[in-house]
């Protein structure tokens, strides 16, 4: 099969849908793949480790959708790419159909075959893409949490300050 990565576009996504060991394990099952130009390098891979696994670096996100049976990719398609999906074309990755109706209408009109990594599972039930996310979610929770708790004490602290030194003024305590 030939598989494609293109860059991810979508606002403040700086991830990749396969690292250099997955094309290196794809290339060894006799898979042909294209990498776009960078896709990588927000997540720390230049293309000259894919290239070392046997990728083919295109320069462009339309090299590689129109080039490729399968389309791998963390976030869903955004508009911009949603003239390069094809009819046939697997294109595999978060889709989030609920969120967005335009979404959902362009993949209906485009006759891709969308497999969504939210609806993968398991015989025994366990969703296992969205367990990795589940998991980072949870931690993640904590120290948003602690985060903001700290501006908030933070505010908390400086208000009590004032009042304390407004109350020690005027020599009743109020607070």
């Amino acid at each position: 099969m030939i598989v494609g990565v293109p860059r991810e576009i979508k606002t403040a996504e700086h991830r990749v849908a396969l690292v250099p060991a997955g094309a290196e394990s794809l290339r060894g099952d006799g898979h042909t793949l294209f990498v776009e130009q960078g896709a990588g390098m927000g997540s720390g891979f230049p293309d000259d480790a894919y290239r070392a696994f046997g990728a083919t670096i295109v320069p462009t996100a339309a090299d590689v959708w129109a080039r490729s049976e399968m389309v791998l990719k963390v976030k869903e398609p955004v508009e911009p790419e949603w003239p390069c999906m094809r009819k046939g074309q697997v294109v595999f990755t978060y889709f989030h159909f609920a969120a967005s109706e335009p979404l959902t209408r362009a993949v209906i009109r485009s006759n891709i075959v969308a497999i969504a990594y939210e609806t993968v599972q398991l015989p025994s039930g366990e969703l296992p893409l969205l367990t990795p996310m589940s998991e980072v979610a949870g931690r993640m929770a904590v120290q948003e949490g602690a985060k903001y708790l700290e501006s908030t004490w933070r505010r908390c602290t400086a208000a009590a300050a004032s009042c304390w030194v407004a109350c020690r003024a005027c020599c009743r305590p109020r607070c």
